[in-house]
C-alpha cells in the first residue's frame, strides 16, 4: 500500500500519526541504556508494538537517531524496513533542505525504492526557496510518495520569520503554501501525498495562512499532546482540511511500554477513529 493508498481510501480524512522520538528518557522509560545498544533494542520494541496497537503512520525524528552516529542509523534503517514490512508507513523527519544536485542526492537517499533509508513521505525546508525542492518533489512523485513541506511550525522562534511578508504581502508561510498549491495544479496527482506541515500551537491567521482555501492540501500537524494541544480538538482546529495527519510524539511513546496501547487507544479515540 502507498502513501497515496492510504491518503485517499475510504471517507476518514484524519490519521494519528506517531512520533517516534528517542529521547534519553524516553529509553530509560522503556527499560533501555541511552546507548546504539539500547536505540537498537527499542526500535525492535517499537516497531513490534506499533503494529499490535493499530497505527497506521509512523514519524521517526532523524536527528535522534543520528546522534548515536553510524549504528544509530543503523536502527533506523532497521526501523523504517520493519515498519514497511508490516504494511505501515513511515514519514522520515529529516528536514532536509537545498539546491540542484545536493538536494537530489538527499532526495534520492530517501525517497527511492530499496534504499537504506527509504519512507514513505519526508519533511524537507523551503528556505532556500520552494522551487530548490523540485528534485525531491518529482522523484516522491515518481514513487507515490509524499513530501511535507514546512510553512508554519510549532516551535516559538519561528514565527518572526513565518509571519513577515514579502513584496507581494505574502506572508513565508502562506507564500510556502501557495507554491505547493500550484505544484499541485501542475502535477495533479500529487495533490493528496505532497503537503505542508502546519503545526497545531500556531495561529494560522496571524501567518496568512487560510487552509479552506485549498481543502485537499494535506496538512501535517505537530504540536499535539506534550506541547499542550489535545486531539479532541484536531478537526476544530482544522475544519477544512480534508487530510490531516495530527502528530503526537512524547505523549504516547514516553511511559512505559506496557501501557504504550492503551495510550495510542486513547489518542485513537479522542480523534474518533
Amino acid at each position: 500500500m502507498t502513501f497515496q493508498d492510504v491518503l485517499t481510501a475510504g471517507s476518514r480524512s484524519v490519521e494519528l500519526c506517531v512520533g517516534v522520538d528517542p529521547h534519553p528518557a524516553v529509553l530509560a522509560d522503556w527499560g533501555y541504556p541511552d546507548s546504539p545498544e539500547g536505540l537498537r533494542l527499542f526500535v525492535g520494541r517499537m516497531a513490534a508494538e506499533l503494529g499490535s496497537a493499530g497505527v497506521r503512520v509512523v514519524k521517526p525524528q532523524v536527528a535522534l537517531f543520528e546522534r548515536h552516529g553510524i549504528a544509530g542509523m543503523t536502527a533506523l534503517a532497521s526501523l523504517l524496513a520493519n515498519l514497511r514490512e508490516g504494511g505501515l508507513l513511515s514519514i522520515g523527519d529529516a528536514k532536509r533542505g537545498d539546491i540542484g544536485t545536493t538536494m537530489a542526492a538527499y532526495a534520492q537517499a530517501w525517497l527511492t525504492p530499496g534504499a537504506d533509508f527509504e519512507v514513505d513521505a519526508l519533511t524537507v525546508s523551503p528556505y532556500l526557496g520552494v522551487g530548490a525542492l523540485k528534485p525531491a518533489l518529482e522523484l516522491a512523485a515518481q514513487h507515490q510518495k509524499g513530501v511535507f513541506v514546512l510553512a508554519a511550525t510549532s516551535n516559538p522562534d519561528a514565527s518572526y520569520l513565518q509571519s513577515s511578508r514579502g513584496p507581494s504581502d505574502d506572508t513565508v508561510a502562506r507564500q510556502v503554501f501557495a507554491e505547493i498549491d500550484v505544484f499541485h495544479s501542475r502535477y495533479p496527482e500529487t495533490r493528496s501525498t505532497h503537503g505542508v506541515v502546519v503545526g497545531a500551537t500556531v495561529d494560522k491567521s496571524a501567518l496568512g495562512l487560510d487552509l479552506a482555501k485549498a481543502p485537499g492540501m494535506t496538512v501535517l500537524a505537530p504540536g499535539f499532546g506534550a506541547q499542550g494541544v489535545s486531539l479532541a480538538d484536531a478537526s476544530s482546529l482544522f475544519p477544512h482540511t480534508e487530510r490531516l495527519l495530527p502528530v503526537a510524539a512524547r505523549s504516547l511513546v514516553s511511559g512505559s511500554p506496557e501501557g504504550f496501547a492503551d495510550r495510542i487507544r486513547h489518542a485513537r479515540s479522542e480523534l474518533g477513529l
